[in-house]
């Protein structure tokens, strides 16, 4: 399994999300004990907002930079930024490194096209719905027809962003009028709508729209989660809770001892069983077939 490198804290409320949906989504695909493998930096999310404001953006950039670098150094094999917004700068941050960087509006932009909409709704701050550096990639990499709402509601939502969602505050209120604003889009032509804030989601849920939402959050985190597992073995993946089998661990296979019959199992999940034989291998012996994947060298015999 891969190491995910979370950038995090713009805003913390989302972090927290990512935390839990890449846990939970490595959980929910490989079961029994398993966690996501990461290594999170978080930046204070009030320095930054004062430097996305005053537009001192390569200020903000060195800041991320660095906490990039630290996330490299401590081993994650790839980074998400836990943001939209800093997006903006994302290109920055992939110069400065040497590992792949998960761009949140690739991720976004090929859910959306697997959906087969083409006209889409984007939420998010000023600086999301804005400028180029977001809408402009969703549009001229992949096709698809932006929209967003006019100047004034723009204000509304970027306002509630960074007055309430950020400070964890979730306002009724608030919530109808985002509402209206997508219910206003829809009117205009929008198939659906990016959540393009990570923590728009908290506010705003599927059942409240009659059109889909795409949580910017939620599918980054399940993009993360399929980088994690990208070279894992299909065969580890399946197997359930370890039984009582003598195991023999060897260096190109696994060898199980069963009551009538020895069977084997290799890196690749090639078995000398039957197709029951090998879901019998698979559940059983769990953790060596963990431990010896993770590269044993040392031939031994254990009993579980």
């Amino acid at each position: 399994m891969k190491s995910i490198g979370l950038l995090g804290g713009m805003s913390w409320e989302s972090s927290i999300e990512y935390y839990r949906l890449t846990n939970g989504g490595i959980k929910a695909k490989l079961g029994w004990l398993h966690s996501a493998k990461s290594v999170m930096v978080s930046v204070d999310f009030a320095e930054v907002e004062i430097l996305q404001h005053e537009g001192k953006w390569a200020e903000a950039a060195g800041m991320l930079f660095e906490a990039a670098k630290n996330l490299e150094n401590g081993g994650a094999d790839f980074i998400v930024l836990c943001t939209n917004t800093m997006h903006k700068v994302a290109d920055d941050i992939q110069a400065n490194i040497e590992i792949p960087f998960l761009h949140i509006a690739d991720a976004t932009a090929q859910r959306v096209r697997d959906s087969g909409i083409q006209k889409i709704g984007l939420l998010g701050t000023r600086f999301t719905m804005g400028e180029e550096f977001y809408k402009g990639r969703l549009s001229q990499e992949y096709g698809l027809d932006v929209r967003v709402p006019d100047i004034q509601e723009r204000e509304l939502i970027h306002r509630v962003i960074y007055d309430e969602l950020v400070l964890g505050r979730i306002e009724p209120r608030s919530r109808a009028q985002y509402l209206e604003i997508i219910e206003q889009m829809v009117s205009q032509g929008a198939e659906g709508v990016i959540l393009g804030c990570t923590e728009i989601g908290s506010l705003v849920h599927q059942e409240d729209s009659p059109v889909p939402l795409f949580d910017t959050t939620r599918i980054h985190a399940e993009a993360a989660v399929e980088s994690a597992l990208m070279d894992y073995p299909s065969w580890l993946a399946q197997a359930n809770s370890p039984r009582n089998e003598i195991v023999m661990e060897r260096s190109d296979r696994i060898i199980f001892i069963f009551p009538k019959e020895e069977s084997w199992i290799d890196k690749t999940g090639s078995t000398n069983g039957d197709a029951k034989r090998r879901n019998d291998i698979a559940r059983c012996g769990r953790r060596f077939m963990i431990r010896w994947a993770a590269s044993i060298q040392t031939p031994r015999t254990r009993s579980t």
